[in-house]
């Protein structure tokens, strides 16, 4: 059965980091684009990155939203079949539920996209808050 599972989420202190971490099941994970999403409340589900997909030992090219660049970094893990969300300078507003997702295409080839209609399958998210 195709599953992703996101982990890792939790309650940070502003400033601080936290490591999400998205593990596929029954396919190969790291050979798709996989995206990052979060939904806060009273908001709609945002991007928050993405990294492409093409062929084992592929290490990925992310692109992130603007609000998440230079604070986020996704990466990709043949071995353990997973793409990593590392999280830093938290604020209060990242607080928010966190999606990954994989489209459609096996080794799609460099580019990833940050638009929520590009992917079809989703993990039941992580919760991560924000706080003082």
């Amino acid at each position: 059965q195709v599953q992703l599972v996101e982990s890792g989420g939790g309650s940070v202190q502003p400033g601080g980091s936290l490591t999400l971490t998205c593990t596929g099941t029954g396919f190969h994970l790291p050979y798709y684009r996989v995206g990052w999403f979060r939904k806060a409340p009273g908001k709609e589900r945002e991007a928050v990155g993405c990294i492409d997909g093409d062929g084992r030992s592929y290490r990925g090219v992310p692109l992130y939203s603007d609000s998440t660049q230079s604070r986020f970094t996704i990466s990709k893990d043949y071995t353990d079949n997973t793409v990593r969300l590392q999280m830093s300078l938290l604020r209060p507003e990242d607080s928010a539920v966190y999606y990954c997702a994989k489209d459609l295409v096996l080794n799609a080839g460099p580019g990833c996209y940050l638009k929520i209609q590009k992917y079809d399958r989703w993990g039941q998210g992580t919760q991560v808050t924000v706080a003082s």
